[in-house]
C-alpha cells in the first residue's frame, strides 16, 4: 500500500470518517441484541474457518509453521501453528470450555472422540477469495464442512450445540497489493471482500451453526512486515485506514443479519481494537504482560532474504529468536506470539463474556 497516492489517501480518510459519522446508529445497534441471546448457551463444538491466525495444523509441511523454532513454547516442537505456541483458536476454545478442535487434514488419523470438539478448517495463507497460496479459500473450507454434515460426521444435534469462529481477510489484501491492484480500486475491492465474507457467514449459519464469531480485521499497518520501514517504531496509518473501511462494512453487514434473525447470532470480535489496545498500552493492562517494543518481532531473518525458520543450503540457521518470548507481542513479521494472543484474548474477554455464553 503505497503512500504516494496522497490525494486518494485523503479522499479515503474523508470517506471512512464520513461513514463513521454517518453510521453511528448502525454502530450502536450491534450492541442492542445481547439480551436476546439464548441464556446459558454453552457450545460443545467449535468450527473454525480462516487463515494462519486460526490454523492449528492444516497447512502443508513445507510451510514455516512446521519448522523450528515454531511451536517452541507450546507444545515444544513445530506442529503447524504460526506462532511460538498457542494461537487465537486455542484461546477461544479454552474460553468456551472445549479442547482445541482438530485440524481438518488430520480428521482420518485421530480417534473418533477427538472429532467431538468440532473441527478446524483454517489454512495459513488463504483468504475469502483465491490468494497467492494454494490452500482452500473460505468457500472451499465451508464445502468441506458441508460434506462432513452430508456424511453424518456431524448431526443436527451437534450443530445445535455449536459455534463457529471465522477469522480471515488479511491475505486477500496482500494478494491485491502483490498483483498491483490500483489505489483507486481499493474501495470496491474491500466491498467485494466483505460482501463475499457476509454471504459465507450466512451460509455457515444456514448449515445449522447457532452462533458465529467473526474477527474484525487486525491493524495490518501495525504488523512488523509494515513497521519494519520505521524500524518498528510506528504503524502505517494508510493501511490502517483501509482496514477501518473493511471493519466498518463488516459491522454493518453483521448488524443487518442480527436484525433479520432477531437474535445476536453473529458477533464481531474486534481484533483491531484489541491489537491497538495491547500495542498502545504495551500490554500494561491488568493480567496481561508488558511488551517492551510491541511492534518488533521476536523471530526474524538475518536479512530480507530470510525469514523466521530459514536455513541456508548447508542447513545453518539464518534467523534469530529474542531472549524473552513473553515480552514480545509479535512472533514473526505477521503473527503474534502465544503471549501476544493471550493479551489479545484478555482485551476481548468482556466481549466474549457478554456475547458468547
Amino acid at each position: 500500500m503505497d503512500t504516494s497516492h496522497k490525494p486518494f489517501f485523503y479522499f479515503l480518510c474523508f470517506f471512512v470518517l464520513s461513514l463513521f459519522l454517518g453510521n453511528r446508529v448502525v454502530h450502536g445497534s450491534t450492541h442492542h441484541h445481547h439480551h436476546h441471546h439464548v441464556v446459558g448457551f454453552r457450545p460443545t463444538k467449535l468450527f473454525v474457518f480462516g487463515d494462519s491466525y486460526a490454523d492449528t495444523g492444516n497447512t502443508m509441511k513445507s510451510f514455516s509453521s512446521w519448522k523450528v523454532p515454531y511451536g517452541i513454547t507450546f507444545p515444544g516442537k513445530p506442529v503447524g501453528r504460526f506462532s511460538d505456541g498457542r494461537v487465537w483458536t486455542d484461546f477461544l476454545a479454552r474460553f468456551i470450555g472445549v479442547k482445541s478442535p482438530i485440524p481438518y487434514r488430520w480428521r482420518k488419523v485421530v480417534e473418533e472422540k477427538r472429532l467431538r470438539n468440532g473441527m478446524n478448517f483454517a489454512y495459513g495463507g488463504t483468504g475469502v477469495f483465491e490468494t497467492l497460496y494454494p490452500g482452500p479459500n473460505m468457500t472451499t473450507q465451508i464445502d468441506f464442512f458441508q460434506q462432513l454434515i452430508k456424511d453424518s460426521v456431524y448431526t443436527t444435534t451437534d450443530l445445535n450445540d455449536s459455534m463457529a469462529l471465522v477469522s480471515l481477510s488479511g491475505n486477500d489484501y496482500s494478494t491485491y497489493t502483490a498483483r498491483n491492484g490500483s489505489a483507486q480500486g481499493w474501495t470496491s475491492f474491500i466491498t467485494q471482500v466483505v460482501n463475499q465474507l457476509a454471504l459465507n457467514l450466512k451460509r455457515i449459519h444456514g448449515l445449522g451453526v447457532k452462533k458465529l464469531a467473526v474477527a474484525a480485521l487486525q491493524p495490518l499497518g501495525c504488523l512488523p512486515s509494515s513497521t519494519v520501514l520505521s524500524s518498528y517504531q510506528k504503524c502505517n496509518e494508510t493501511q490502517n485506514q483501509l482496514v477501518s473501511l473493511h471493519n466498518l462494512l463488516l459491522q454493518q453487514a453483521v448488524a443487518k443479519f442480527n436484525n433479520e434473525t432477531k437474535d445476536s447470532t453473529f458477533v464481531i470480535l474486534d481484533l483491531y481494537d484489541a491489537f491497538i489496545n495491547v500495542i498502545n498500552n504495551k500490554g500494561g493492562k491488568p493480567g496481561s504482560s508488558k511488551f517492551e517494543n510491541p511492534l518488533k518481532p521476536c523471530c526474524v531473518g538475518e536479512s530480507s532474504k530470510y525469514s523466521c525458520g530459514s536455513l541456508d543450503e548447508s542447513g545453518a540457521k539464518k534467523y534469530t529468536v529474542c531472549d524473552d518470548r513473553e515480552s514480545a507481542f509479535f512472533w514473526d513479521t505477521v503473527h503474534p506470539t502465544q503471549a501476544g494472543w493471550r493479551a489479545v484474548y484478555v482485551a476481548l474477554h468482556a466481549t466474549l463474556q457478554q456475547t458468547l455464553v
